[in-house]
């Protein structure tokens, strides 16, 4: 059966992005009508999870608990949505955990949904996508910064496009934290918290300066409280001011404690982390010279929404990623094409029995197009510096655990296979990947000998545990190095969990 594909979503369909912060968890239902996202429904609650985050990567199991609570009641409000049309999304807390599946196993299972654990660069790519359509489309370049629970982070940005990335581990619930753990506020610890800051902020300021930018927004709700609190005191009329953002800081010094934290315009809910977001934003505030900053109301989550409608419109930043690193370590593409087209011929053959879908098809098409790039390295061991290097790069688009996918699949995808680089996935992705990496192994073998000839009639039958690969006899015994290949890959593919049969069309044994 042919591979499901990216469906086009329709008038009236209804989408749903869950964006599981370090402060707060956040789920937005929009429908989508002539092109457009109507928004129906929204749910929040402070689930706090940074304040859960203990010094050796654990999570305190209390505000694990309330977290997984909080997304059981998402998982209600989402029964009934396709599994195409909803993206959850994890950010800084659960990057740092030490075991992140001890969370997002009990996790996924509550919500009823994949989550995807995201960069700080794909978060901040996410973020100012949600922001650049929930404002009106401008030539000049902007930047947008949005303080969250566990991290900051800055955007330069145009149109649609986010042109400079960056992402700070320091955010309302940890600067709170670090800077007032006891809940008192006093000048001598305010200087101390600015000058902290300010030596994370020097990484970039400079060169963000240079780069300039026509206006400064801001989104998330530290931004947004900050803004309440201005406008309802009356010492803003509109965003935020420089002046305005240093009454409001004396006026939060002047209550000497968070205890004691009353301002006109904040909700109760922000009193405990109000502190550590207002220190970042006035110190970012310093060291980009900013003087004012217009208020957005959309975020990332909105960025998940929009961000799959362009997946189904085949605008997908993710094959952008993939097509920039085959070009940086200059890959043969007349080759990668070729084995391209192999092993989406044998998954098309394989796909019904093996349950293989959409999301497989792209690993597979991804990592025949940059098999090849740890060759920029060395021929010895390729497939070892293709892996890391997909691993540790920032790619645009994609979450963790696909970058981790697609590094197995080119560590695994010639010589022998590493089985610890398979049970290092999460456990729901094992399988398909170990599949999904037989079929390039099949595809790259097939294709050794970089010819422009096309290959032979290739018939593929999979049943569970088992492939049978049959080919013209007389092709193989025009090729006694793939004839020898085959036989060794037999050894190999036991370690993927699969037996290979190898047959000649004539259905007697080849290999």
């Amino acid at each position: 059966m042919p591979h499901a594909t990216h469906s086009p979503i329709r008038d009236g369909e209804l989408l749903a992005a869950a964006d599981l912060g370090s402060n707060s968890f956040h789920l937005v239902v929009a429908r989508y009508e002539h092109g457009e996202l109507r928004v129906i429904d929204r749910l929040r609650d402070s689930v706090r999870l940074a304040a859960g985050l203990r010094a050796d990567g654990s999570l305190d199991p209390a505000r694990r608990d309330k977290a997984l609570a909080c997304l059981a009641r998402f998982e209600q409000r989402l029964r009934g949505l396709p599994p195409g049309r909803v993206r959850a999304v994890a950010t800084n807390t659960v990057r740092r955990l030490s075991t992140p599946s001890s969370f997002l196993g009990p996790a996924e299972a509550a919500l009823g949904h994949p989550i995807e654990v995201v960069s700080g660069r794909e978060e901040a790519r996410l973020i100012y996508l949600g922001v650049a359509h929930g404002i009106p489309d401008s030539p000049e370049r902007r930047l947008v910064i949005d303080i969250g629970g566990g991290s900051t982070e800055f955007i330069i940005g145009q149109h649609f496009e986010a042109l400079e990335k960056e992402s700070l581990q320091m955010g309302c619930v940890a600067s709170t934290l670090r800077f007032f753990s006891d809940g008192k506020l006093s000048h001598k610890r305010w200087k101390q918290a600015q000058t902290e800051i300010a030596v994370e902020l020097q990484q970039f300021a400079a060169d963000y300066r240079m780069h300039g930018w026509g206006e400064t927004i801001g989104s998330s709700g530290t931004i947004k409280a900050i803004g309440n609190v201005l406008q309802t005191a009356g010492w803003c009329d509109s965003g935020i001011t420089n002046t305005a953002l240093e009454r409001l800081r004396d006026a939060v010094l002047d209550c000497g404690s968070i205890e004691r934290l009353r301002l006109p315009g904040l909700a109760e809910d922000r009193v405990g982390v109000f502190a550590g977001g207002l220190a970042i934003l006035e110190a970012a505030f310093t060291a980009l010279n900013l003087q004012q900053m217009r208020i957005c109301d959309t975020a990332m989550r909105e960025g998940l929404l929009y961000d799959m409608i362009g997946r189904a419109e085949h605008r997908d930043p993710r094959a952008a990623s993939i097509a920039a690193l085959a070009q940086r370590y200059a890959v043969d593409r007349a080759h990668a094409g070729r084995v391209e087209a192999t092993a989406l011929a044998l998954f098309d053959q394989a796909a019904r029995d093996w349950q293989l879908g959409q999301a497989e098809h792209d690993w597979l098409s991804w990592a025949a197009r940059i098999h090849e790039i740890g060759l920029a390295i060395a021929h010895s061991q390729h497939h070892l510096h293709g892996a890391y290097i997909v691993e540790n790069s920032d790619l645009a688009g994609f979450a963790r655990h696909e970058q981790q996918v697609l590094a197995a699949i080119l560590r695994n995808h010639r010589r022998k296979p590493d089985e610890a680089v398979l049970r290092a996935l999460p456990e729901r992705l094992r399988r398909p990947t170990a599949r999904v990496t037989t079929l390039l192994r099949l595809a790259v073998l097939l294709q050794r000998g970089r010819a422009a000839d096309p290959p032979p009639p290739i018939e593929l039958q999979v049943e569970d545990k088992l492939l049978q690969l049959t080919l013209p006899r007389a092709w193989l015994d025009e090729h006694p190095l793939t004839r020898a290949d085959l036989e060794q890959e037999r050894d190999y593919f036991k370690q993927f969990d699969i037996k290979l049969q190898v047959r000649d069309s004539e259905k007697m044994a080849a290999a």
